[in-house]
């Protein structure tokens, strides 16, 4: 079986539950259900048979796979996996698998339909973390955010006092589209540059990464691609569409805007534009790093600003992202295995958390703060598994958010301590936002009287497998680090920022 399967499951996939749904709404939810956990089971036959151990001059390819595709324009169906790829993977069907069973109550119309636009979602997202031609690596970038669209504008709410789910998902595409052109505007830049100095028309990673060029060009085709991606990851001040789009989305599509189409800009950011411009990215590292605390510190205190437990989530995935983009940034090993970390394990807790949000919702038809509170003692399992999960967001010892964090700070130490120190002020903001969620719609005094239906056996095993997870990496984070060792040495041998 190939990798190209792991594209063909959730495609194929998508068209079935599509087609099934006139034998029943729950035909859907069985089948897309049933392909995530083929994908996961798939990839990780792929990880445990896996050799993640490579020499700075050898192929990191674990699978390899090229077919001829626009031959004229050096254009290839080329799909690649190494560690990185592959542990995203992994995510994607444990995420896909998770969106599934959270949205099995609250989408209860065109479920087949439904499916189809999330299957292909996770699709587009595959097809990001397997792409190595860059012209199909757009394909796959552009292709994720339209069934997500769909996603937020049929099935998502419109939010009281804010903008509509159509207009969220507008405005989601706008930014995100706008980034998309300028991301193609840098490969065609960077694909000219190498026929310029080659001759060769190719869009292929592999002979792009060591395209001759003026550092002035390396520098701004640089920034082509780190605007892109910071638009998708977010960075502050490009992160205007997060907020509204999460609390527009449903519970299906805040667990993977957050868990997956956020990481999939982190991706970019190690895949192609610090192994593609290694000089410019060194150059710009600083800057870099100093937006990464910027966006922790404004992420967290707007967090703590929120009354809508949807956007309050959304800007503590927002501060979260600020250490990853500091991790990437700071290029040493420790650092950039502090971020596969901290990628694995912000999207598991804030996943997490979205699904509590969507649970509380389902019972008491509410996400604003001022009519919550006193829920602990009149709903059973979901207040306990919330605590859980707030203290993974705040980064307490044991879970994997502590490991990600400590390796990310620790790497960034050696790099320039000054803003490492600032960036520990999100640490503090973590413990504040994830205590006032807390406090805010499980403690305090009731706003309502009479007992609430607590979490089922679906809604218990899905935050039970999130917290089990959780725990393993962070009392087991070896085998993740391994994976990653290779990877993360190649991208600090080549970018090495130096410390001042």
């Amino acid at each position: 079986m190939t990798i190209t399967w792991l594209l063909l499951i959730p495609f194929l996939g998508g068209l079935l539950a599509w087609q099934m749904e006139r034998a029943g709404r729950d035909a859907p939810r069985h089948i897309a259900l049933a392909c995530t956990v083929l994908m996961v089971a798939f990839s990780a036959g792929i990880w445990l048979g896996g050799d993640f151990s490579y020499g700075p001059g050898e192929h990191p390819w674990l699978v390899e796979e090229q077919a001829p595709w626009i031959d004229r324009l050096g254009i290839t169906f080329h799909l690649a996996l190494d560690g990185l790829g592959l542990v995203m993977i992994v995510l994607t069907g444990i995420l896909g698998a998770v969106a599934v069973l959270a949205s099995w109550k609250e989408v209860t119309h065109r479920t087949g339909l439904f499916h189809l636009n999330l299957m292909w979602t996770l699709a587009g997202v595959v097809g990001v973390f397997l792409a190595v031609d860059l012209f199909l690596f757009f394909v796959f970038w552009e292709v994720m955010l339209v069934p997500m669209y769909f996603l937020i504008t049929v099935w998502g709410r419109d939010v009281a006092g804010g903008l509509t789910r159509a207009q969220a998902a507008t405005k989601f595409m706008i930014y995100t589209q706008a980034a998309g052109l300028l991301m193609l505007l840098s490969i065609l830049g960077l694909v000219l540059a190498h026929v310029d100095a080659t001759g060769v028309l190719t869009f292929g990673l592999d002979d792009l990464r060591n395209t001759p060029m003026s550092p002035t060009v390396a520098y701004v085709l640089m920034l082509g691609f780190f605007i892109a991606f910071a638009v998708k990851l977010p960075v502050v001040p490009l992160h205007g569409w997060l907020a509204d789009t999460h609390a527009a989305s449903p519970t299906a599509g805040s667990v993977d805007i957050t868990g997956l189409l956020l990481k999939t800009a982190a991706f970019g950011l190690l895949r192609f534009a610090l192994p593609l411009f290694p000089e410019a990215s060194r150059d710009f590292a600083y800057i870099a790093m100093a937006l990464g605390v910027v966006t922790i510190v404004y992420g967290g205190v707007l967090a703590f600003a929120q009354t809508h437990t949807k956007r309050l989530i959304a800007y503590a995935s927002l501060s979260h992202m600020g250490f990853v983009l500091i991790g990437i940034y700071a290029a040493n090993v420790l650092a950039i295995q502090g971020v596969v970390i901290l990628m694995l394990a912000g999207a598991l807790s804030t996943a997490a958390l979205f699904v509590i949000a969507g649970q509380v919702f389902e019972r008491t038809g509410s996400f604003d703060t001022a009519t919550l509170g006193g829920l602990w003692a009149r709903m059973a399992l979901i207040p306990p598994f919330a605590l859980f999960f707030a203290a993974a967001t705040l980064g307490l010892p044991g879970l994997g958010n502590f490991v990600g964090e400590f390796l990310v700070l620790f790497g960034a130490w050696q790099v320039d301590p000054a803003l490492t120190a600032a960036a520990c002020i999100g640490l503090v903001l973590a413990a504040v936002y994830a205590l006032a969620l807390l406090h805010r719609v499980f403690y305090g005094p009731a706003k309502a009287e009479g007992a609430l239906a607590g979490a089922d056996v679906r809604e218990a095993a899905v935050l039970f497998v999130l917290a089990i997870l959780l725990v393993l990496l962070g009392l087991y984070p070896q085998p993740v680090l391994d994976m990653s060792d290779s990877l993360a040495t190649r991208i600090a041998g080549a970018v090495a920022v130096a410390s001042p």
